[in-house]
């Protein structure tokens, strides 16, 4: 017998164990959400095009880059901006924030525009006269809010992306009156004292901090292409996302429970091997999580359970085809290195079909589909990493410690005889 080599078979078991015992906790906190298992809400947003401005596939996709922006601003996790149907966005933000404020920021259209002149109708309402001077698509992204310190009032500091532009608008109108327009609402207006030659200026007008605060935020996520219609918005409570999660939980332990069992009872010591690599499957899943920051919903969970059962019908595989080798007469060690190579081929062919699957669907769907494909398509690889590599390696060290030598140990009848 050679002990050393049993010894760091059990060296390994132990660390896998040990790693996975110590860091799963942690690991499990980092792992990102989704609005079905965390709560949040779910926006579906209309684009509404013009006669003068009609959708394009261009604009579709300006209007998701201007909203994933926004969306961006209110600080949520992993938040999703996705295209649906022809002229639909839908948003989900996970977690707990104002959704009234979220809804505004992200449909607003925040339309800024200074003006040389404007004039007063009957009823009281300012209307701009002429062309705009300078709008919302000429300010750098970086707006933000301050407090003028000469008279404690709540203002914008923003920066033109052209500082020549702006130095010549407001030379041009040195002694002159400027007004701003947010939306078509007159904000402010005010007399230009001296030329501003470094693209810097205040906004003000606004009133309080939280509307200075939130108009940085817009013209840091810069215009809508087009109008915004919010067409339904639905609150997902976080007690339903933590009890779907822990039904789910459940189910998924007592497979893993039965699936153990299954494997011990079935394949003995080889059964054991399986499961020490499954429970490597899980945590090297947990890391893939956590390391690409990938987004856990239900689907996404259904799709880890299924993986399980594909590392667990690669382990199967391979040990009936050892059962196999050792049915015709060879040893265990020519058995398990026979019996592995014919079952690499199997293996490869049905998970590769799988993962094709499962790039198709991320493809072609949307929403919970796509959370179902990547966690499907990574549970594919990390499998055939540990179903594959470590089940092999584990078990080729411990047969060749020769300190469990018969076959009855690896799943096979007491008749059969190991050379």
């Amino acid at each position: 017998m050679k002990w050393g080599r049993f010894a760091g078979f059990l060296a390994i078991v132990l660390a896998i164990l040990g790693v996975t015992a110590g860091t799963s906790a942690h690991l499990w906190k980092s792992v990102k959400l989704g609005l079905d298992l965390q709560g949040g809400f779910d926006l579906l947003y209309q684009v509404q095009p013009t006669k003068d401005n009609p959708l394009t596939p261009q604009g579709m996709q300006a209007v998701l880059q201007a909203v994933q922006l926004r969306v961006n601003s209110i600080g949520v996790t992993s938040p999703v901006v996705e295209k649906e149907d022809r002229d639909k966005v839908r948003v989900e933000l996970a977690g707990t924030f104002d959704q009234q404020s979220a809804e505004r920021l992200i449909g607003k259209t925040a339309d800024l525009e200074i003006y040389g002149a404007a004039k007063q109708t009957k009823d009281g309402k300012w209307v701009p006269v002429g062309k705009p001077l300078i709008g919302g698509k000429d300010i750098k992204s970086g707006a933000r809010w301050a407090v003028d310190p000469n008279n404690n009032e709540n203002v914008v500091e923003v920066t033109f992306k052209d500082a020549k532009k702006w130095g010549d608008i407001t030379t041009k109108y040195v002694g002159k009156t400027i007004y701003t327009f947010l939306d078509g609402q007159l904000i402010n207006q005010a007399t230009v004292q001296e030329p501003i030659l470094n693209g810097n200026t205040e906004i003000t007008g606004l009133g309080s901090a939280e509307a200075c605060q939130e108009l940085a935020k817009e013209l840091n996520a810069g215009a809508l292409p087009y109008p915004l219609k919010l067409v339904s918005s639905t609150n997902v409570g976080p007690s339903l996302g933590t009890a779907s999660l822990r039904a789910t939980m459940w189910a998924g332990l007592a497979a893993v429970v039965l699936i153990f069992a299954f494997m011990a009872a079935l394949y003995r010591v080889a059964g054991l091997i399986a499961d020490v690599a499954l429970v490597a499957y899980a945590f090297l899943l947990l890391v893939a999580f956590v390391g690409l920051g990938v987004v856990l919903t239900l689907p996404g969970l259904a799709a880890l359970v299924l993986g399980m059962g594909m590392a667990v019908d690669a382990n199967i595989i391979t040990y009936e085809r050892v059962k196999d080798e050792m049915r015709s007469g060879k040893s265990l060690m020519s058995s398990i290195i026979a019996g592995n190579r014919r079952a690499l081929r199997a293996i490869v062919d049905s998970n590769a079909t799988t993962f094709i699957a499962g790039a198709v669907m991320y493809w072609f769907g949307q929403g919970d589909i796509r959370g179902f494909a990547v966690a499907l398509m990574l549970s594919i690889v990390v499998s055939m990493l540990t179903a594959v590599l470590l089940s092999r390696a584990m078990l080729l060290l411990l047969a060749r410690s020769n300190v469990i030598r018969k076959p009855w140990w690896y799943g096979i009848g007491r008749g059969v005889v190991a050379k």
